[in-house]
Order: C-alpha cells, then structure tokens, then sequence
C-alpha cells in the first residue's frame, strides 16, 4: 500500500505568483512547488491543507463541494482580488477527518463556507495549476496549544494510507515587521535551523518535544510574534508519525529564509 508523506510548505507573501515583479523574487519557490507533485508516489486522490491562514475556537473542516476565495490581504493590486482557483471540494474527506478527530476525543466542528486563502492556492495552484485536485481545509485551534495541533496531526495519520496528502501551509519566518530587513536575516536562519534539527531527528517523540518547546528556539519570538504561521508544522509532524523530516529547499526573499519539509 502507498504511504504519502506530509509537507509543510513556506508560502510565501501574499498572491506573488500572480504579479510579474514577486514571481522573479520567488523563482526559486515556483520551481520547488511546481516540482513537489513529482516527489510524491502517485497522484493523491485529494489534499488536506492546515493553512496559517485559518483558525477557530475549534478544530473545523471545510465542507463545501465548490469552496470560494478568500483574499485576506491588504495593498496588492486589483486584479489579485479576482484569482480563481477553481479546485473542488470533498465533503466525504471532510467527514471522515472530523470523526478521525472525534475519534480521539478533539472537538471538531464543520464550515461550509471556508474557502481557499492564498495560503492554499498559491502553493497548490503552482502543484496543481488545472485546478483539478480536491482541496479540504482544516482549521488551527486558537489557543495555539502546539501540543494538541501534533495530536491533531497524529490523530489524522492514517489518511496517509488513503492516498490523502497532508499539508501543513505556513512560514518558517513570519513576523510582518521584519520582512525586508538586514537585521532579520540571521533571527530567520537561526530559527529555521532549529526547526531543522529538530524535524530531522530520528526519534520522533523527540522531534515532537523540540517542536512543542519551540518557543526556547533561537530568536523564537523574533521571528513568530504568533504562531498562526508555525501550527501548521506541527499538524504535518505529528502525521508524519516515525518518519523523519528533511528540508526540501530553503528560499531568501524579503532578506528572511523560507524553507520547506517533507516527513516520509
């Protein structure tokens, strides 16, 4: 039986592959997602996305057949405010992540609004460019709790086996003050090497220790004010289950380092 990995992907500012100028600066990031579909074992049948964009009081799943746009970013120009990304949804997938959740005792709530923030179509509309692939998304839990989001991703592990791909979307580097800074630079690097030590750990219980005590990692706050951007690593390492990460590639944009992993 094919086994998927998990990813957690650095998406990125914003709708960049749709302007001329920041798609030059995120060259090398178009090629790295444009190429992920072929590291993968097969075709998934559909992709689960933990987007940093997206969070509740309560674990929530996306359950619409055709989810919408979401363009929750401010200052870009007009036409960006009018991207479709036309991807289906899959409610049967969505179910079946809630009662995985329920399953271990996590609240799960569902929304049939919820749609695609640029957190998920900038990368997957660069993997999946037809469109044609169904998306559900799973919300982050607002008590930033890093503990229960690992849970989270440990909980809905065997989608793996199902030809399910696990996205965790976020930055490794998101603080908004920061970006385009020379003194952001280093806090970027040192963070983002501690994330790589620990996701490259080959003691998983260990990795997930590092991952939950995050916040005592190099420069820390510096380089995440709020973790709405990281949670997403820790749903993808906690499905990776014993599978060690790697980073795929690190990216330099905006004077900060942006990698992305893959677990298995």
């Amino acid at each position: 039986m094919t086994r998927f990995p998990t990813l957690f992907l650095s998406h990125g500012g914003g709708p960049w592959p749709f302007m001329e100028d920041r798609r030059v600066q995120y060259a090398k990031t178009a090629a790295e997602f444009g190429r992920l579909p072929q590291l993968l074992p097969e075709r998934p049948k559909a992709v689960l996305v933990i987007t940093g964009h997206w969070e509740a009081d309560a674990f929530t799943v996306s359950t619409s057949a055709h989810p919408p746009m979401v363009y929750d970013y401010y200052g870009f120009p007009e036409h960006t405010y009018h991207i479709k990304y036309a991807a289906p949804g899959q409610p049967e997938l969505a179910a079946e992540v809630r009662a995985l959740l329920e399953h271990v005792g996590l609240d799960c709530r569902e929304d049939p609004n919820q749609g695609f923030d640029h957190g998920t179509f900038v990368p997957l509309g660069l993997m999946y460019p037809n469109a044609d692939m169904p998306i559900v998304l799973l919300s982050l839990k607002s008590s930033y709790d890093a503990a229960e989001h690992i849970k989270v991703g440990q909980a809905i592990a065997s989608l793996r086996d199902e030809g399910i791909l696990i996205v965790g979307s976020g930055l490794t580097y998101h603080n908004m003050r920061g970006f385009g800074r020379a003194e952001s630079k280093p806090v970027s690097y040192d963070f983002e090497a501690y994330l790589n030590e620990a996701i490259s750990n080959p003691d998983a219980a260990r990795r997930n220790a590092m991952l939950v005590d995050w916040e005592h990692a190099p420069s820390a706050r510096l380089a995440h004010p709020r973790e709405d951007h990281l949670l997403p690593l820790m749903v993808a390492a906690g499905a990776a289950g014993s599978d060690v990460g790697k980073r795929v590639f690190v990216d330099e944009v905006a004077s900060v380092a942006m990698a992305s992993y893959m677990f298995g």
